[in-house]
This record gives C-alpha cells, structure tokens and sequence, in this order.
C-alpha cells in the first residue's frame, strides 16, 4: 500500500472552539498555533489516521483577561501542560471522493488526561496550488463535555445556571501538503492507530 504523508499547513488552517456564556450567548475562541500529520492511505483509507499537537497556550478569545484566565490552572493550566494533542485510532465509512464523510475515532490529551472522541468530518478536496504543491483540505467538528478533562471551574448565576457551559463544541478546518510518499506498511502507523480518508 502507498501511504501519502501530508503536513498541516497552519496558515490555511483554524481551530476553534465555542461554548455558551450565562447560558444564552455564544462565546466563540481559536487556537493560533498548532502542527501535525496525515498519514493516508487511499487504497485503504481505514488504515491511515492522524495526529495533531497545538499549543495550549496560543488560544484566543479577543479578550486578553479572559485568555489569562483559561490558561491559568482553573482551565488548561498552559504553563505546565504545553500541548493538547490528538491521535485518531479507528475511521468509519472513510471514502476517497470528495464530499465524502466520514467519522474519527481518537484520543484527545488535555492536561493529564485522555478521553476518547469522535469527530465528524468531511473531505473537502484534492488539488495542485500554483508552486506546484499538491494540498488536500478536511473539516472536522465535535462536541465536548470539558469536566470529562478536569476543566471543572465555574461560578453558580443568582438567576440559575452557570456561567460558562460544560459542553463545548470544536472545529476544525485543515489543509494540509504532500510532504512525502511511502510503499509498504508504514513504520509506526498501526501503534499510532487509525484515521482518516482521501490520500
């Protein structure tokens, strides 16, 4: 099998994340650095999976004590636990043709703890940029509940509910470049687990 290895391109690309603030209004952020992997197989498309690192403390709300706070230790204490990663493991229904979706299984580490989630995603295409790069673009999105990572922090409203929800809805727009291709079975993809789809 061919496995084709491609680089996430950060600055065609965004993570971003929203939740509910006293319960009616929309509070939306985004993480502003971040790299990783696609490691995908065409011919196999339940064979090839992913990883992605992103730096805790790059998130941005547009509010600069709003951020101070969520990298503090009530939220992703950034300073201690640098990184969020994940590693996908299985795929299902994974096609190769555009417009295609599909659903990712993986591991998602915030802080000191991993929890299992499931991302659907959609492949958006294949194409030749005008250097000559071939690029491939997916987006992806989940819902989250942050107490299952330890982000437990909230303050109790007179009028009832929370400050900040508990559910937390992420999304993600990748592109990524061809940066090499292999033959055979990839050293280290089966341990890293499964993923993705359209190589």
């Amino acid at each position: 099998m061919a496995v084709r290895i491609w680089e996430i391109d950060p600055t065609h690309s965004t993570i971003e994340f929203s939740t509910k603030h006293m319960m009616f209004t929309t509070v939306r952020g985004r993480f502003t650095r971040f790299h990783g992997r696609l490691h995908l197989d065409r011919e196999a498309p339940d064979s090839s999976w992913a990883e992605v690192y992103i730096e805790t403390a790059s998130l941005d709300t547009g509010v600069p004590d709003r951020d101070g706070h969520l990298r503090s230790a009530d939220f992703f204490d950034a300073e201690n636990h640098p990184e969020i990663v994940f590693r996908s493991k299985e795929t299902f229904g994974a096609q190769p043709e555009e417009g295609a979706r599909f659903r990712v299984v993986g591991d998602l580490q915030i802080a000191d703890t991993t929890e299992e989630v499931t991302l659907d995603v959609l492949f958006q295409g294949r194409g030749v940029d005008p250097w000559g790069k071939e690029r491939v673009g997916f987006q992806a999105t989940c819902e989250i509940d942050r107490r299952d990572w330890g982000l437990k922090w909230n303050q109790a409203l007179e009028t009832g509910g929370v400050l900040v929800a508990n559910k937390v809805r992420i999304e993600a727009d990748v592109q990524a470049v061809l940066a090499e291709e292999t033959v055979g079975q990839e050293a280290g993809g089966q341990a890293a687990g499964s993923q993705a789809a359209g190589g």
